[in-house]
């Protein structure tokens, strides 16, 4: 990418009161790469300008236009980049995983965007109920208090959205699956890899419980999932560790819960998947 100037980031994040809804985040990128990552939400998008381009499963997609929205399941991989000097500004909805039937999962992975201009507003709608930063620089991040009237009509424009992601997500052909036994093991050390987030553990201690050998192990799961099992456990981590930082807990103390060996350890990663730093990001 080229463009004039430093590169530019502005975030927002918080987690409303409104059932359904685990974070919301506001953000321009100038110039930023998000490296390959899973959530355990469906991360619901809409751009206000600019364009991006991101690969789902590792198919490419690019996304430009207000009548675009993108949504990605839980559990999948993806990535996301600027693809212009302006960069892209973009308001996205993490919402649990419940909000939607897991068996949808392998529709949005075939058809993660939609052209729909009622959708795209319905979900406009709701970011405007939710409250609005502004542009704000990353590190003043806002409170995110949602007064009750303000967060049962949050809850009523969601139930609406949920609606037509069903209409879109229906219409798709069934999604394709992997091989039956590459799904067994990649699903198995997806589970190890789950139960021992903060301590993590070695390849070949994860062979030796699966029966496997190592690199069919790693194979299997980057089959299943789109990237090697490493890369999803530094994903996963940074995940738990934006959940920490938006209850108050201090960057230093987030580190060693989530797995990272320090502080350093925990600013390198969050910083290369968020755009911004552990500080900014949880201050108020």
């Amino acid at each position: 990418m080229t463009g004039g100037g430093p590169p530019r980031t502005t975030i927002s994040a918080w987690r409303p009161p409104v059932p359904g809804i685990a974070e919301v985040f506001h953000a321009h990128f100038t110039e930023h790469a998000y490296p390959s990552h899973t959530h355990d939400t469906w991360a619901l998008m809409i751009l206000n300008d600019g364009a991006v381009d991101f690969a789902c499963d590792r198919h490419r997609h690019g996304v430009t236009g207000s009548d675009t929205v993108v949504l990605l399941p839980p559990g999948v991989a993806h990535d996301g980049r600027t693809v212009t000097a302006a960069g892209f500004r973009k308001r996205v909805l993490y919402l649990d995983a419940a909000v939607l039937p897991e068996d949808l999962t392998g529709r949005a992975v075939d058809g993660p965007v939609f052209g729909d201009a009622l959708l795209r507003h319905r979900i406009h709608q709701l970011h405007t109920s939710l409250g609005h930063a502004g542009d704000v620089h990353a590190g003043d991040l806002p409170a995110g208090d949602v007064p009750a009237g303000d967060a049962f009509e949050a809850e009523s424009r969601l139930a609406f959205i949920r609606e037509r992601l069903h209409f879109h997500l229906d219409a798709l052909r069934p999604p394709r699956t992997p091989g039956r036994e590459a799904n067994r093991l990649a699903a198995a050390l997806r589970e190890l890899l789950d139960a021992r987030l903060p301590a993590g553990l070695s390849l070949r201690e994860a062979a030796a419980v699966l029966h496997a050998h190592p690199t069919h192990l790693i194979r299997c799961f980057k089959q299943t999932y789109g990237l090697p099992p490493h890369t999803y456990l530094t994903g996963k981590r940074i995940e738990r560790a934006r959940g920490l930082l938006l209850d108050g807990r201090r960057p230093a103390e987030v580190a060693g819960t989530v797995g990272f060996h320090d502080q350093a350890h925990l600013h390198r990663h969050f910083t290369r998947h968020v755009g911004t730093t552990p500080s900014r990001y949880a201050a108020r």
